[in-house]
């Protein structure tokens, strides 16, 4: 089964995430598409990061109706900062039907040669990357790789995270249920 591992905060989960995701499973060869909450990501400041629970609560109120997705809490009982070549490994191991591939976007590929192992992640999984601003690409350009022609959607966790400290009404930025549970919660303000 090829199954797309989409990494990520997730802080919060929000309609962009979900558009990519649809997108991937729509118009690729993958047959389910894994959102891999990340506790702690090396290249970002864990300062504004809500706890594990609360975004793997989110993410399944977000894809809790859509057999296609997957909500994968693994990285929370790794050691961290989480490195994705550990995931991987594990993840092989422990679902040996799976194909693995990564799903990221073309800003990720700028720093992939600082991640840990890269090499060997190049050299044993598929990156289907999609696009965004300011980053244009080619299959040509990078080893191992499918560039994805998914629409570019430019909103952010940290736009979302700033809109609703300032008490801007927001709600179609999230799916429904995503919304209502950060407002109960109170989050972000």
């Amino acid at each position: 089964m090829k199954t797309g591992l989409f990494f990520g905060s997730f802080n919060p989960i929000h309609i962009g995430h979900l558009a990519i995701a649809n997108y991937f499973i729509e118009f690729t060869d993958l047959n389910q598409l894994w959102f891999v909450i990340s506790p702690h990501n090396p290249f970002k400041e864990k300062k504004s990061l809500l706890n594990d629970q609360a975004r793997l609560d989110m993410v399944d109120l977000a894809i809790s109706s859509d057999q296609r997705f997957k909500a994968c809490d693994i990285e929370f009982h790794m050691p961290q900062p989480s490195y994705t070549i550990d995931t991987l490994t594990y993840l092989k191991e422990k679902h040996s039907s799976h194909d693995f591939v990564l799903v990221m976007g073309s800003d990720g590929l700028k720093k992939f040669h600082k991640w840990k192992n890269s090499d060997e992640i190049i050299k044993n999984y598929e990156r289907y990357v999609y696009p965004r601003y300011g980053d244009e690409l080619n299959n040509t350009s990078h080893k191992n790789i499918l560039v994805v022609e998914a629409p570019r959607i430019e909103i952010s966790s940290t736009f979302i995270r700033s809109a609703i400290s300032q008490k801007r009404d927001i709600r179609h930025f999230l799916p429904t249920e995503v919304y209502k549970y950060i407002d109960s919660k109170g989050y972000y303000l």
